[in-house]
């Protein structure tokens, strides 16, 4: 089969999770020997390749503001014949919009000979998801229960919305059980986040307790898109800031997809300090992958992703954030928004002083995220979207 994967701020390497999950489902529906093609607006860059076709009429800025987007779409009906005419060119029999706007989900511009798929990565109630669902899509696919349960909450009809993960862009390759030992011991402590308020990377470096003994390294990177204008320049700015005090922490360059699991696999744990929930969260997956144990907040789906491979603080931010922790598998002491970083340092500290319990953990991660492979999830985007599953 024929399959094209819409999503207009696409671009190799880019640190967003909605473009590496479309980038994982792409290599994995090829691995079962199917062709996936990935639509997405230009300009083109210098490491795009044969599969990823470009709108030839629609340049997006880089970064977008996210109220910008559906903005910069006005013009439908000309985009909507672009997007047809590739379909047509590129035979296609399965279209995935990734996402209601800049998946092209309110639009749906599919012949009705077509299968098509609906992404739900993040929580949506507005216009251009009312659309979306409005068309009929031949399967909903949220990219985790909690985010099913989370559009449910908040009055969405999700029961027949299917799960579907996003798959490790590699193979895992825990280190050998001697040098996990060794990192346990002295091992950096390691975050990968995008630049982000909501990423809580500020609000862990100003936790940063004294006399740490071990560095910290955090890798922050700039997306495509932002929520307001300056949004990831003030936060590099500053966790700079906050890092320039403190010799132990330091803020790398980013990292190249296939470059986050051999990074990961190198750190005694990957902190996750996200103070929204993830409702899937890429950066703990690849670090399970390669055995490394993960510590962040008890919400989203960390802890079902995680399970024992983790450590997680509970964090009421029912107040701040307008979100009700999704608690699964085990029962959590709440605290409040403010000692949460503070905390996530000391579980930190509590795993890696517990020789035992954190070798269990690291032996237990990769079996975490097994199933999470390309071929396997491809394989489930298809039993959804033909109506198999």
């Amino acid at each position: 089969m024929n399959i094209a994967l819409v999503l207009l701020t696409y671009n190799p390497d880019e640190p967003a999770g909605v473009e590496r999950a479309v980038a994982s489902l792409a290599d994995g529906l090829r691995e079962l020997g199917h062709r996936a093609v990935i639509i997405a607006a230009g300009p083109a860059g210098e490491d795009d390749d044969e599969n990823l076709l470009r709108l030839p009429t629609l340049n997006l800025p880089r970064p977008v503001q996210f109220d910008e987007e559906q903005r910069l779409l006005t013009e439908h009906e000309p985009l909507r014949r672009e997007i047809l005419t590739l379909l047509d060119q590129h035979r296609i029999d399965v279209v995935c919009w990734s996402d209601a706007v800049v998946g092209l989900g309110f639009l749906s511009p599919a012949p009705a000979e077509v299968r098509t798929a609906l992404m739900v990565h993040f929580l949506r109630v507005d216009e251009p998801m009312r659309e979306s669902l409005a068309h009929g899509p031949d399967a909903v696919l949220a990219v985790s229960p909690f985010m099913i349960e989370e559009a449910a909450r908040a009055g969405l009809d999700s029961s027949g919305w299917h799960a579907l993960p996003n798959a490790l862009l590699g193979v895992g390759e825990p280190p050998p059980p001697e040098e996990r030992e060794r990192l346990r011991r002295t091992g950096p402590v390691r975050v990968v986040a995008r630049a982000d308020p909501s990423k809580g990377v500020a609000e862990l470096l100003r936790a940063h307790p004294d006399g740490w003994g071990r560095p910290v390294q955090v890798v922050l990177a700039a997306a495509g898109f932002e929520l307001w204008p300056g949004m990831q320049d003030d936060v590099f700015e500053e966790c700079r800031a906050l890092a320039g005090n403190r010799p132990d922490i330091e803020i790398l360059p980013p990292l190249a997809w296939d470059e986050v699991q051999p990074f990961l696999a190198g750190a005694a744990v990957t902190l996750v300090p996200s103070t929204s929930p993830e409702t899937f969260g890429n950066v703990p997956a690849e670090s399970l992958s390669v055995g490394t144990p993960v510590v962040g907040y008890g919400f989203g789906h960390l802890p079902a992703l995680a399970g024992p491979a983790g450590r997680l603080v509970g964090l009421d931010v029912v107040s701040g954030f307008g979100h009700l922790p999704a608690l699964t598998g085990r029962a959590l002491d709440m605290v409040d928004f403010a000692e949460g970083p503070k905390r996530l340092w000391e579980a930190t500290a509590d795993l890696l002083a517990d020789r035992e319990a954190y070798h269990a953990a690291a032996r237990q991660a990769p079996h975490q995220v097994a199933e999470h492979t390309p071929a396997a999830v491809a394989a489930a985007f298809l039993r959804a979207t033909l109506g198999t599953a």
